[in-house]
């Protein structure tokens, strides 16, 4: 009987470490999934990313344009103004543009932003691929500076025809706040 008992433990203790590990892997594999499940739909508004020669490459459609509006927003804590110097580009599919975004510093301490990029309407994030963008890396802004930061980006050729207009949004998120002298500032964050 015992010998019966210590199989069925064992058993148990086995089946429960495979599920372990099962869902220690399904944990893991999430945010790979995740990512590659947002491409496949366009959901999240998560944009494309093109190379300058990839996108010299591509034909232009010279029959067809789409608007391209652009929203900007920074967290409520983040003491920066950022905006686009353009509200909207009117755009042939295929045709890299470039447009700018001016972010500023009115903090009395260096700051360190990311800015989150989305697309709407969002299943149309596929067709909006970017060559170049601030939102790639990190940005740092000391006190009081201002930046004028590009982004480069092709709308693809297989746009649906029903969509007439894109928003190109993005919202900056504090990164790192330095540590200064200024007792108002806070210590590092990250």
């Amino acid at each position: 009987m015992a010998g019966s008992q210590q199989t069925a433990n064992q058993r148990t203790v086995a089946k429960l470490l495979a599920v372990t590990l099962i869902m220690f892997g399904f944990g893991y594999a999430l945010v790979p999934l995740y990512d590659v499940f947002c491409e496949i739909t366009g959901l999240n508004g998560k944009t494309g990313r093109l190379s300058g020669v990839e996108a010299a490459g591509l034909k232009t459609n010279e029959t067809r344009f789409v608007t391209v509006e652009f929203v900007t927003n920074v967290s409520a804590d983040m003491p920066w103004d950022f905006k686009p110097k353009t509200k909207k580009v009117v755009v042939h599919l295929g045709a890299e543009t470039t447009v700018e975004f001016e972010a500023t510093n009115h903090a009395a301490w260096p700051i360190t932003g990311s800015a989150v990029p989305s697309v709407a309407p969002n299943a149309m994030a596929r067709y909006l691929n970017k060559t170049e963008c601030f939102c790639f890396t990190q940005q740092a802004l000391a006190p009081g500076e201002s930046r004028v930061m590009p982004v480069r980006f092709v709308v693809d050729e297989g746009l649906p025809a029903n969509v007439e207009i894109l928003t190109l949004a993005y919202t900056f998120f504090e990164s790192t706040r330095a540590l200064v002298d200024d007792d108002n500032a806070p210590e590092v964050r990250s």
